[in-house]
């Protein structure tokens, strides 16, 4: 019996105005396999994050205008459906998420759909965050824990891996509304027959630009993560998606190798 070949693993990487990490970002990815894909979803950016990330080697998908984190991931994994890829893992352009547990994620796929990399989880985990963001949190996990039969205390957390079956569902579900893209996703994956698990991470600050934070923001944060938990409730989705059934339309962008070339739609 010939041996299982590995896994197709594709990093995505949403960017939005990112050239000064987002070179260091790709770098670090590689270093965990240098043969693993990276591509970058320039996310309508207004800096040279596109032309930084080619000239690192990445392929890269620019989109014509700002779509956010949502919209970034629904072309990323549509390019990963179109391309056969086993596996899918979001890694944000900012610095904030280490390429050293991407190893970790991947293992984790052997039991469960979508993996999640929690900030909260394991006895070593020391990220901490309180007020209106604490609670809307709280808020959430319980009611995914509930809704998984299993611990998501973490449901915020964008540092994820897919594999086939959650590719086939976000390439044709996945959400673009502001908190959809780590709320609303958990429960359409789950609507649609996925698992999820969570492995413990270390996240880092940033190592460009500057994260947004105040009362205010927070108290609309909890606003915001209400509305889209009861939102991704009410909703209907399919019930059930096959490991391989072929969902949706590959999306219509460009994207570029790293030598400038362009390989059409993905």
């Amino acid at each position: 019996m010939p041996p299982t070949p590995p896994a197709r693993v594709l990093v995505i990487v949403p960017a939005w105005n990112e050239q000064d990490s987002v070179v260091a970002t790709i770098n670090e990815i590689r270093t965990t396999n240098p043969s693993i894909d990276v591509l970058v979803i320039d996310d309508g950016s207004l800096d040279a994050t596109a032309q930084r990330a080619a000239a690192a080697g990445a392929l890269v998908c620019r989109l014509p205008f700002n779509l956010g984190v949502g919209g970034a991931m629904r072309a990323g994994f549509r390019y990963a459906q179109r391309h056969d890829y086993d596996v899918a893992v979001q890694v944000d352009a900012d610095g904030q998420h280490d390429p050293s547990y991407l190893p970790t994620l991947v293992a984790a796929l052997d039991d469960a759909d979508v993996v999640i990399g929690s900030r909260f989880a394991g006895p070593d985990a020391t990220y901490t965050v309180r007020g209106p963001r604490r609670w809307a949190m709280v808020l959430l996990g319980r009611v995914l824990s509930r809704l998984a039969h299993t611990t998501v205390n973490d449901a915020t957390s964008g540092f994820r891996a897919a594999d086939r079956r959650a590719i086939g569902v976000f390439a044709a579900h996945y959400p673009a509304e502001y908190l959809g893209d780590t709320v609303e996703s958990l429960v359409i994956a789950l609507r649609t027959g996925c698992t999820i698990r969570q492995v413990p991470v270390q996240m880092r600050p940033r190592t460009a630009g500057t994260a947004s934070a105040s009362p205010v923001r927070a108290a609309i944060y909890l606003f915001r993560a209400v509305v889209a938990l009861t939102l991704a409730l009410v909703r209907r989705w399919p019930t059930q998606v096959a490991a391989n059934e072929p969902v949706g339309q590959a999306v219509d962008t460009t994207v570029t190798l790293p030598a400038g070339q362009s390989v059409g739609r993905p």
